[in-house]
């Protein structure tokens, strides 16, 4: 695998894998590096049709807030770079921010910028009101930069998803658009580079408990799951499902930042992110919390009835039962057929 830092060189060895004749298609997995298992899968699915999987680690200044954690957001290029290479990718991307942005290294890094709209300035948009105008600045400057055929983004961003799939539709990029399903850790967090703040003595201040208090995300969407199993279709009450384990927590003081705040927790159309009034078509539940001073955000498809059949049977290490489909999304010790 190769290791770039230059526009030049990523454009010089995307000429000849062009050029080879070869005929495969470049694939693009935008990441901002401390990649983990749901990274990994990002990367093998991008390379699973035999594409020339290119993989960019850059943290973005311009999707962060001056508050945001930009500065403490783990780095460690080289096992990245081991990483990168054990699932699949043929280029690892590490600029420095000065080359990818111009020879720019304070704001204003870039005198263009991208409006996002509606999908950008809701939910999470109005928590980090300029976090989604940053994600649409870098993406277009890779796609631009890679030209690839397929780009891959981990439904766990489940609106910056759906900000980049607009974004490719309204300015015409070419390469097609590619959610992955959300990987889980055992008790179904969703993995996230920053869960590391989670433990005790992390560098963003969570203290002692809060990582083990984490999975009650998993627990709230799981809630309103099986709320829609049971039956119910008011989307309000599925929301009050979701949101009532959610406040469970909020007392729990795991240290002197206090414990769990709600952020949103809302079911939406999977397309416009717009509320809905009641279950009878696809949903998305959308929440975000702060844990222990920990911004956490999670996602899922909310599915009426029992889920979807699949003739076999699955032992799902989470609940320690035997189920008649897969979960809610793979987690790393899931399905597993019984």
């Amino acid at each position: 695998m190769d290791l770039l830092h230059t526009k030049e060189e990523l454009r010089a060895v995307l000429r000849q894998v062009r050029a080879d004749g070869s005929g495969r298609k470049i694939a693009l997995v935008p990441t901002m590096g401390a990649l983990h298992a749901g990274h990994g899968a990002l990367i093998e699915a991008a390379a699973r049709g035999g594409a020339f999987v290119v993989v960019s680690v850059f943290v973005n200044p311009t999707q962060f807030a001056a508050d945001e954690d930009l500065a403490r957001y783990p780095r460690d290029l080289e096992r990245d770079a081991e990483f990168a290479a054990r699932s699949g990718a043929d280029l690892l991307f590490a600029p420095s921010v000065e080359e990818l942005y111009s020879g720019h290294a304070a704001e204003p890094l870039s005198q263009t910028t991208i409006a996002v709209g509606e999908l950008g300035r809701i939910w999470e948009g109005a928590l980090r009101p300029t976090h989604f105008a940053g994600v649409a600045l870098v993406v277009t400057k890779l796609l631009s930069l890679v030209g690839p055929e397929e780009a891959y983004f981990g439904e766990k961003d489940y609106q910056q998803l759906c900000v980049i799939r607009q974004l490719a539709c309204d300015l015409d990029l070419s390469a097609a658009i590619i959610g992955v399903p959300t990987v889980r850790e055992p008790d179904g967090l969703a993995l996230s580079s920053r869960n590391r703040y989670l433990d005790a003595g992390a560098g963003a201040g969570a203290g002692a408990g809060a990582r083990a208090r984490a999975g009650v995300l998993f627990a709230a969407i799981s809630a309103a799951q099986a709320a829609a199993a049971a039956g119910e279709r008011d989307a309000r009450r599925l929301e009050a499902a979701a949101a009532g384990v959610l406040q469970e927590g909020e007392g729990a003081q795991t240290d002197d930042r206090g414990g769990l705040q709600i952020g949103y927790c809302a079911l939406v159309d999977p397309e416009t992110l717009q509320p809905i009034e009641a279950l009878d078509g696809p949903a998305r539940l959308l929440i975000s919390v702060t844990l222990a001073g920990v911004h956490l955000i999670d996602n899922a498809e909310i599915r009426t009835g029992g889920g979807t059949e699949t003739g076999g049977r699955f032992f799902c290490l989470i609940n320690e039962t035997e189920e008649p489909s897969p979960c809610l999304s793979p987690c790393l010790t899931c399905l597993t057929e019984a």
